[in-house]
């Protein structure tokens, strides 16, 4: 079992860069990676976007890349011509549109617009600093992937104790059920000896009316519904692959069994316990919301 909430980080050098990576995520209902790198370096955020899809499943996980330059760097400068010309021709109309004076439009003040210039590290080292890059990557979620471990232990221990908790409630409603049909039978009987007196009754028309309230309020299924969403929960917590969404979906199922429970039970503790059952069933939602 794994938190999704974790957090590592790692350096390579590569042709004199330091390459700082960091990786920290979030709980989140699905997956959802960032990846942000200085400008010059944007060829490293779809590689490192793929590679972090490996190490966790669902989350809010960024990632974040700072490249320290110690030495001089081979960098390659682009130029858009054909849109510093498209500036050129744009400025010139405007001009003779206006009437305004374009002045002697120098190459620099059009270098210095938008897009015409851009700075690019030298195609050589593209594959070398992605390779440093991906292996910094590697060495930050092992930490990373650690701390969402030893989180997700503490987490598990918290759900085993919540989940106890909800067994022991169970089974005092599994217990105190039957006794409804019995309070509800002497009810009844003592109810009409106070209205017949000596007069007999119908003892058989007595059992048809209990027997329907007995199948009224039997909670026999769900009962055993929810022993056995408790059972699937405990292996859960054991199972290495990513549960946080199947842990999700079985606490729906458990409220949706306690609520039948509680509609049923025309009892007073049953209904104390209903509620201590539901109020367990959200501590656990509460934590499951962060497992991945």
């Amino acid at each position: 079992m794994k938190s999704m909430t974790g957090y590592g980080s790692a350096e390579a050098v590569c042709a004199g860069k330091k390459i700082s990576v960091e990786i920290k995520s979030v709980n989140s209902r699905y997956s959802d990676i960032s990846v942000k790198t200085p400008r010059l370096y944007a060829f490293l955020e779809a590689p490192l976007k793929k590679a972090v899809g490996k190490y966790t499943s669902r989350g809010k996980i960024d990632v974040f890349v700072n490249v320290d330059a110690s030495e001089d760097e081979t960098k390659s400068v682009a130029v858009n011509v054909s849109l510093a010309k498209a500036y050129k021709e744009a400025i010139d109309k405007i001009a003779s549109e206006t009437g305004a004076e374009s002045g002697a439009v120098r190459a620099i003040d059009i270098a210095r617009l938008p897009d015409v210039l851009s700075v690019d590290a030298a195609e050589t080292e593209s594959e070398e600093m992605t390779n440093a890059a991906l292996g910094a990557l590697d060495e930050a979620a092992a930490g990373y992937d650690a701390m969402r471990v030893s989180e997700g232990e503490n987490m598990r221990a918290v759900l085993e104790g919540h989940l106890d908790a909800v067994e022991v409630v169970v089974a005092q409603i599994e217990k105190a059920a039957p006794e409804i049909v019995v309070n509800y039978r002497a009810r009844i009987e003592a109810r009409m000896k106070e209205i017949l007196g000596s007069v007999p009754y119908d003892e058989g028309r007595l059992l048809t009316e209990v027997a329907l309230f007995a199948d009224k309020v039997d909670v026999n299924e769900e009962i055993a519904r929810l022993k056995s969403h408790i059972s699937q929960m405990r292996e859960m917590f054991c199972d290495s692959e990513p549960v946080g969404r199947k842990l999700d979906f079985l606490l729906q199922e458990m409220n949706r069994e306690i609520n039948t429970t509680g509609s049923k039970c025309n009892n007073l503790d049953i209904a104390k316990d209903v509620i201590e059952v539901k109020t367990l069933l959200e501590k656990l939602r509460e934590q499951v919301q962060n497992i991945e």
